[in-house]
């Protein structure tokens, strides 16, 4: 590849990450992460797992402390609730209250709902392969940075 190219790449990711600050504003202080953790917690609940803040953490590829952080803000906030494990008081669960369900829902449904009738121009392979391709991108870069941290 040429290094026209992974400018041209880099370049696009720029792009994509400036779409993200196109979405429609949120309620006053919601952050955009606070939809992304709502719809991953819902996600693994329906897997049928009792989420702690390692699988947030785990799905998301995040750090631990930065999902406690948010999750700390979102329960605050009413999104989320902590319930303690009975077996294991050292374990705490976190589930999506019901204001949090409404909120995920109204985004969903105003958002995404209207967004996927204008996104029709793009077939099931083409999103498929912009998924795949940035994700391998992203793996790359990770390893590359892990290895310039040494």
């Amino acid at each position: 590849m040429t290094s026209e190219k992974i400018k041209r790449m880099l370049d696009a990711c720029y792009q994509a990450k400036r779409i993200r600050d196109l979405l429609p504003p949120l309620p006053e202080g919601v952050m955009p992460s606070y939809i992304q953790y709502l719809e991953k917690i819902q996600t693994l609940e329906k897997q049928g797992i009792r989420v702690k803040v390692s699988d947030i953490s785990a799905a998301m590829s995040l750090p631990r402390p930065g999902v406690t952080r948010t999750v700390k803000e979102m329960e605050k906030k009413g999104y989320l609730k902590k319930l303690a494990s009975p077996d294991d008081g050292r374990v705490t669960y976190i589930s999506v209250t019901e204001a949090g369900k409404a909120l995920s829902r109204e985004y969903d449904e105003l958002y995404f709902g209207t967004l996927s009738r204008e996104l029709s121009g793009i077939s099931e392979e083409e999103a498929d392969c912009m998924i795949e391709t940035i994700g391998k991108f992203y793996e790359i870069m990770c390893e590359r940075r892990s290895r310039y941290d040494k």
